[in-house]
């Protein structure tokens, strides 16, 4: 076995490979890599001809492409059957309605100031989304994505901590104290089947003393980095250093699918969020493409003509209006585009149904509290609590720190079939019913709040597209290729689903290929 292949077995075993590494000299100083966004800037060839594209929606992929066609001299024009911009890039602010497919209307009664993301709401930072906010002016601030003051609270099959709140520092400093002394003891006892020299041995054993806070004879005992039951303060108080959960209970807790989710390449512990609600990326946008949308613009046919792109919709007033173009760049959401008649070919509208069939079932609910307990009572600023129970995560505000009021994610639910099939005031009763569980102060805190389940918000119909290996191997090809001069655009199209910078990389590769024809 080569040290390699003891790295493997360290990062298998819950380890840092990369800290393991460092530990033993391994460590050599990386090579600069090509990010693997198309970051920095974008810039077409001016347009010759002035061709006429014709865009379905004004999502960001939409206003993306009319905005980056239109520095470059094309006629652009985009439909949206909205009557507002931006997609699923929106935001809630009190006063503002919406009525979903079964026709269930839900008014906001947040008050002034507050507001509440339903579609997405945060940025990874190597993300082309922050390319854009730089060059349109938006403001961003930090997204506490992972605070480890927040929970993990589990109650199916999690043994002694069952229905008790864990701050995720301390089952962290915990489960890892105790994977560091299983591992130097293996060390010491020559039970790891690996070829190290007795340096290595002495180096890998110094490490994990120090990653896990051993005590001298290579045992967890607890740490001060979990916490104190009371803290350090002035005079004679050196503080209580609270004891470690029993291993066997942490095991049984089951929070190591939790406890990952920081350590997925896009889901960074800082990230970032536009300031005043991620909307404002969809009206900066506007700002600059606003007079080339027509709102409330419903698409009913899209057909290719021996030139071109044939396009009828109707208008606000019901009428049918035809519009014709030289090219057509379709951002429609799949479980919408697969039900308006077209000329697609054959294969094409294979993948379109295929696709749209798996799309997310998500679920959000936004809940306004008139005091930031989650601040004043348990000093949690930002970050996101876990549960097995329905609601799945709760995410605390990063924005109104110290201010009076604040509204909470409630639930986040990615394979919605229970709660986002239930009425909007049985959702809202749910999430209180099962918050209630981890923080009593809803009962007497909560003011309002609005819930909403994406398969039933019409023009959307789903969260985003989430791909088997099967379904992008055998269909993700076909949607990326243009059908005569249609050409689809989207989160859906690219390997950044359901991330806005999948939508707006999406719009640069399809203009790109448009402007390349010209």
């Amino acid at each position: 076995m080569k040290r390699r292949d003891f790295i493997t077995t360290v990062a298998v075993s819950g380890g840092s490979a990369y800290a393991a590494m460092k530990a033993l000299g391994l460590l050599e100083k990386p090579a600069t890599a090509q990010s693997p966004s198309q970051r920095g800037s974008f810039r077409l060839q001016p347009s010759k001809r002035g061709n006429r594209v014709i865009i379905l929606g004004a999502g960001l992929a939409g206003m993306a492409s009319a905005y980056e066609l239109g520095k470059v001299g094309y006629d652009c024009i985009i439909l949206e059957a909205r009557e507002r911009a931006g997609g699923r890039c929106w935001t809630l602010r009190g006063g503002d309605q919406f009525t979903d497919t079964l026709g269930q209307t839900q008014t906001v009664q947040f008050d002034s100031g507050l507001y509440f993301n339903p579609g997405p709401a945060r940025i990874p930072q190597e993300h082309i989304t922050l390319d854009y906010c730089r060059e349109l002016g938006v403001a961003v601030e930090v997204k506490a994505n992972v605070n480890r003051r927040e929970y993990y609270y589990n109650i199916q099959n999690a043994g002694p901590l069952s229905g008790q709140k864990v701050r995720a520092r301390e089952a962290i400093t915990d489960i890892r104290g105790y994977i560091s002394e299983l591992l130097a003891k293996a060390v010491n006892q020559n039970a790891i089947n690996a070829p190290l020299t007795t340096e290595d041995k002495e180096k890998l054993v110094e490490f994990l003393r120090t990653y896990g806070d051993l005590s001298p004879d290579l045992f967890y005992k607890g740490s001060s980095r979990r916490g104190f039951t009371n803290y350090p303060s002035a005079g004679l108080q050196p503080g209580t250093q609270s004891d470690p959960y029993d291993l066997s209970a942490l095991i049984q807790l089951g929070f190591a699918d939790y406890e990952s989710f920081e350590w997925d390449w896009q889901q960074q512990m800082t990230m970032l969020q536009p300031v005043g609600g991620m909307d404002q990326i969809a009206k900066a946008f506007e700002s600059r493409v606003g007079n080339r949308i027509v709102f409330q613009s419903e698409v009913k046919e899209i057909r290719k003509t021996p030139n071109g792109v044939s396009i009828v919709y109707a208008d606000s007033s019901g009428t049918n209006q035809q519009v014709t173009g030289d090219y057509c760049i379709c951002t429609i959401p799949l479980p919408v585009l697969k039900s308006i008649p077209s000329d697609f070919s054959p294969e094409l509208n294979e993948a379109i149904a295929s696709v749209a069939a798996i799309y997310v079932r998500a679920g959000k609910g936004g809940l306004q509290f008139k005091r930031r307990f989650w601040e004043e009572d348990e000093d949690i600023f930002g970050g996101i609590t876990w549960t097995d129970q329905d609601i799945a995560q709760i995410w605390y505000p990063s924005e109104g720190y110290l201010s009076k009021k604040g509204i909470m994610l409630g639930y986040y639910q990615f394979d919605d079939t229970k709660v986002g099939p239930l009425p909007p005031n049985q959702r809202l009763a749910l999430a209180l019913e099962q918050g209630s569980n981890i923080h009593p102060q809803y009962r007497n805190d909560f003011e309002n709040g609005i819930t909403l389940y994406w398969p039933t918000i019409p023009y959307s119909l789903g969260g985003w597209a989430e791909y088997t290996d099967d379904v992008r191997q055998r269909y993700y090809a076909r949607l990326n290729e243009p059908d005569g001069n249609i050409y689809l655009c989207g989160e859906h199209v690219s390997y950044l689903t359901g991330w806005m910078a999948g939508a707006l990389e999406s719009a640069r590769l399809v203009t790109s290929r448009i402007n390349a024809l010209a």
